[in-house]
């Protein structure tokens, strides 16, 4: 199978040679076809499977073909998404797969000054990607209407919902025309987001691709059991033993990012934090510079880490174990994409043991300890899955004079850097 056997037009066919793509992934597969044919469709698809160009490249092809007369351009496409990182990247992907076509195309999001995208507005927009609050604020100062939607996407459902943003989601609907049609992508099917579904949808096509319990074949997962002191070390350990050059690590909280992003700058190693109590300006810098590597480090908090898209990420490290199972997939799915292979290290602590077991029965597999590094857990034993038995000793990890535990967790040694401080030492 090949994009050529979509029926797709020539502009398109074009735009996508340029960008590289030769053969669709399995939601592009099975998603084009339904969406050129005009149908809603409910997609359940993770992170890293195509779901932008599953609707991207069908919805610039309908609207090509249905061209409104005159030179008036209303906005007769939403999409609608949770948040700034993933509303950039979708307004990227239309800008890549439509630049052959004449459609104009905006993203707008809070955070930032209005006055530039409300000048866009009135120039005249084809294609309108936002984020939920500053949607609403626009439409209630009149700047825009939704009265021309033909098109209404709703990427993302489930972080949505997490996100509080449901209520804002249902007043945004209540303002579209009954007569259109409706794109509907969720990572996962909650009730409530099952229940928005049928709301929202007609008769539609089901294209479930990669149930969110399953991981890439193609990512190699390793668990590190570690005392939460240890952590900073062992990170920096990883860093300078493991061969990583560009690693995406995830925290459970926004002061996390921030701490362990300091602490890595502090050893010398390029690192910047993203996550929502960022400015706009300073979160795609951060993400520019780890794109383009000009920062080894990109440290993130789930909901900032949400849509991005990062060719060629070899290694994700979860510092804080996620408390929702499904999580854990959607984030070492930034790597291991399209065939490529990932590295996925996690960081155990006691209390995170809970969180580990979830995972576990989750994903159906057991994920390989990895005991082989200078701060093994105080009540693990090396090579064990639970933390029910006693430990032994880890006589070469004991023994290893290159890294010597010290009580705070740092590290030291034959000329190596000393390692993090703990919040409990400084």
């Amino acid at each position: 199978m090949s994009f050529n056997n979509l029926q797709l037009i020539e502009p398109l066919l074009k735009a996508l040679i340029h960008e590289g793509y030769v053969k669709p992934t399995p939601i592009q597969e099975q998603s084009i076809p339904a969406i050129l044919q005009q149908r809603d469709l409910l997609g359940c698809a993770q992170t890293g499977t195509g779901k932008t160009a599953a609707f991207a490249i069908p919805l610039l092809q309908l609207m090509h073909q249905q061209q409104p007369a005159g030179n008036r351009r209303g906005i007769r496409a939403l999409i609608l998404t949770p948040t700034r990182e993933l509303a950039i990247q979708i307004e990227e992907s239309f800008q890549a797969y439509g630049k052959y076509l004449d459609l104009r195309h905006l993203v707008i999001f809070g955070g930032v000054s209005q006055v530039s995208q409300v000048n866009a507005i009135r120039r005249g927009v084809d294609i309108l990607v936002a984020t939920p609050g500053r949607l609403l604020d626009l439409m209630q100062q009149r700047v825009l209407t939704l009265d021309d939607i033909k098109f209404f996407v709703l990427d993302e459902a489930d972080r949505m919902l997490d996100m509080g943003f449901v209520h804002d989601v249902k007043k945004i609907i209540a303002k579209l025309p009954a007569k259109r049609q409706t794109l509907f992508f969720s990572a996962t099917m909650p009730a409530e987001i099952q229940r928005l579904a049928d709301i929202l949808l007609t008769n539609p096509v089901k294209v479930e691709v990669t149930p969110v319990s399953s991981t890439a074949d193609t990512i190699q997962q390793s668990m590190f059991f570690v005392d939460t002191k240890a952590k900073k070390s062992l990170l920096l350990h990883l860093l300078e033993t493991k061969n990583i050059e560009t690693a995406l690590v995830f925290t459970r909280t926004k002061h996390g990012a921030d701490k362990v992003a300091k602490e890595l700058v502090r050893s010398g190693i390029g690192a910047e934090a993203i996550h929502g109590n960022k400015s706009q300006n300073a979160r795609q810098s951060a993400l520019n510079n780890f794109k383009s590597r000009r920062t080894r480090v990109l440290v993130a908090t789930d909901i900032a880490a949400r849509g991005i898209d990062i060719d060629e990420l070899t290694h994700v490290i979860n510092f804080d174990l996620p408390n929702v199972a499904e999580t854990y997939v959607h984030r070492i799915g930034r790597t291991g994409r399209a065939g490529a292979n990932g590295l996925a290290f996690s960081f155990c602590d006691h209390e995170e043991r809970e969180y580990l077991r979830d995972i576990q029965k989750l994903i159906g597999k057991s994920i390989p300890v990895d005991s082989d590094h200078p701060f093994p857990h105080t009540a693990v034993q090396p090579g064990m899955h639970s933390f029910t038995q006693r430990p032994a000793v880890n006589n070469r990890s004991r023994s290893n004079s290159a890294f010597r535990p010290r009580s705070n967790g740092n590290y030291q040694g034959n000329g190596q850097r000393s390692g993090f401080r703990s919040s409990e030492s400084r």
